[in-house]
Formats: structure tokens, C-alpha cells, sequence
């Protein structure tokens, strides 16, 4: 061979090796994020679950790459997105409240990681918190559960109601078991209760043409990925009628509701984060017992009280885990 034809067909060799080294490289695994509302309004959710991810060894883009699909609060998306999913083949699902039924509906093999104010073995999610079976394990953060204690809250902020509107989503998958939790505490309490269906931005606007005729003394609001997505317009309007509010999550007083109640929804994100990634390592669902929380936040806006010309009792400040001046 001569020595020209030599060096040619060992630089084509050469040439063709990092192409062969990257060829061997395996895929980094993909985590589908299913989501029933829209991006725009879970960034600090979103955030912690990527808190969660990095404390188990993954960093998006690094090590494995996401997937993410909105529903953008039109729930009957959820099937056909969970379906995409599952056709992409991901490494495991991350999904929230609805989500969690149409993601296990869609596959009985990928991982399902799910986070749900709602009874999971209620909901037929899992067999049993300790032992969930399947291919399904995630977050239980107890959000219908405390549904009554918001109420006894919101009644020991503004002692002289009487009258009190509830605003649900009768397409949410919390709104039955809210109503079942207010219901019986609001009788128990002496309190007149009005039920108040929305399920569009637009349909929340009409329940506040009607508030705004009726002046309930107070509105409590159920927990529900679509009022969370509309957060902004929720709390303008409260506002805007000066109204007393309760609401699920810290977010809502920060934006300067009255006052919310319920468990750490960022830390539910972490956790989720976590335990998505440890299944990318080779844990599995029916190993991983259901996460319950713990710790639940009474956040109050001063400020607000005093706009509405409400004083905060003193017990119910020292009961208070963030006061907002």
C-alpha cells in the first residue's frame, strides 16, 4: 500500500471515531411533565421540582430532558396529552391533581409520579399510602381535607359573618370533596353557605357580577389548579369588591388576599423532584410509599385586613407562620 493511500484511510478512520464514541453514548432519559393549568403560573413550582431533580442527581438538559405538556386548564386535553407521552416513550411521568387519572388511564408501565390534594386511594390512584402498587406513587398535600379548618379560620377573622359564598370548579377533581368538608363545618358554625360554579376566566368574572349584587360577608375559594392559574384575576377582584378571602395557597396573600391555609405546595414540588429522579435511577413506584405533608401554612396580609377594616385578633397572629405587613 502506498503511503499516501495509508495516511488517507487512517484519517477517514480517525475522522469517524467521535462519531462512533458518540454513537455509544446513551440517551439521556426523558421526564414527560404533565400539567392541567399553564406554565405561566407554576415558575416557583416548577423551580422546586427542579430543586428536587438536582438533589437526586439530575440537572435538565445536563443528564435528562423534559418534556412538558399544559393543558392550559381545559381539562378533557388531558387524555390525548397523557397518550402523547406515553407514544414519546418517557422514562417517567410528573403530573399534577387530573392529570394523575388520565397519565395512569394512558399507561399501566411508565412510572407516574403524581401530586394531589385529594385522597389518592380515594381516587383510586394507588392501593394503599404504605404500599401503593402499580406504577403510580407521588404527594399527598391534603388540600380538600382542610377545607373545614379554612373555613373556621376565615369565620375567626371576620367573626360577624353570616353569610358565605364558596367558589369551586365543578370540572376540578377537588370540588366534591370541598364541598363535602364545607358544607357540614359551615352548619355547624351557624353559616348560610351560597355555592358558586366557575370554570373559565370568564365564568369567574360572572360569579363576581353576582357577589358583587348578593355582598356574601366573606368568600371562600376551593383549591383548584385553575384558580391557581388565574390567580391574578382572583385577587383583583376580591379586591376590587372588597371583599374577605380565604384561599389554599400562600401565593394568593402574597398577591394580597386576606389570608390562606394549607400545606407547603413548593415542598410537594421538591418532593415530586425527588422522587422522579430517584426512579430514573431504578427506584420503583410500588416501592416509594406515598409522601404525606406535614406542614401547613396559616399566611395572613395585614394589609389587607386593615384595607377591609378588619382587626386580626391577637391569637390568631401568634398562630400565624408569616404575617404580611
Amino acid at each position: 500500500m502506498k503511503r499516501r493511500t495509508f495516511i488517507t484511510l487512517f484519517g477517514g478512520a480517525a475522522a469517524a471515531w467521535p462519531l462512533v464514541v458518540r454513537a455509544q453514548q446513551p440517551a439521556m432519559p426523558v421526564i414527560g411533565v404533565l400539567n392541567p393549568a399553564s406554565p405561566d403560573t407554576f415558575a416557583d413550582e416548577l423551580r422546586a421540582f427542579h430543586r428536587g431533580l438536582k438533589e437526586s442527581g439530575h440537572v435538565e438538559g445536563e443528564n435528562v430532558a423534559i418534556i412538558y405538556r399544559w393543558a392550559e386548564n381545559q381539562f378533557d386535553r388531558l387524555p390525548a396529552l397523557a397518550a402523547d407521552l406515553v407514544q414519546r416513550q418517557v422514562a417517567v411521568i410528573a403530573t399534577i391533581a387530573g392529570g394523575a387519572l388520565a397519565a395512569k388511564a394512558a399507561t399501566t408501565t411508565i412510572p407516574i409520579v403524581f401530586i394531589t390534594g385529594e385522597d389518592p386511594v380515594r381516587r383510586g390512584l394507588v392501593a394503599s399510602l404504605a404500599r401503593p402498587s402499580g406504577n403510580l406513587t407521588g404527594i399527598n398535600f391534603f388540600s380538600a381535607e382542610l377545607a373545614a379548618k379554612r373555613l373556621e379560620l376565615l369565620r375567626e377573622l371576620v367573626p360577624a359573618a353570616t353569610r358565605m359564598a364558596v367558589l369551586v370548579n365543578p370540572a376540578g377533581p377537588a370540588a366534591e370533596r370541598a364541598l363535602r368538608d364545607v358544607e357540614p363545618a359551615a352548619r355547624a358554625m351557624g353559616l348560610q353557605i351560597q355555592v358558586h360554579n366557575a370554570s373559565s376566566s370568564l365564568e369567574i368574572n360572572a360569579v363576581f357580577a353576582t357577589l358583587a349584587r348578593e355582598r356574601p360577608d366573606a368568600l371562600f375559594v376551593a383549591s383548584d389548579p385553575l384558580f391557581t392559574s388565574r390567580r391574578a384575576q382572583l385577587v383583583n377582584l376580591v379586591s376590587r369588591h372588597a371583599m374577605p378571602a380565604t384561599f389554599a395557597s400562600r401565593d394568593f396573600a402574597i398577591a394580597g388576599a386576606l389570608m390562606t391555609y394549607g400545606s407547603d405546595i413548593t415542598d410537594a414540588w421538591r418532593q415530586q423532584g425527588v422522587y422522579t429522579g430517584r426512579i430514573l435511577k431504578g427506584a420503583k413506584p410500588a416501592d416509594l410509599p406515598v409522601v404525606q405533608s406535614i406542614k401547613f401554612e396559616l399566611v395572613i396580609n395585614a394589609e389587607t385586613a386593615r384595607m377591609l377594616g378588619l382587626e386580626v385578633p391577637p391569637t390568631l397572629l401568634a398562630r400565624a407562620d408569616e404575617v404580611i405587613e
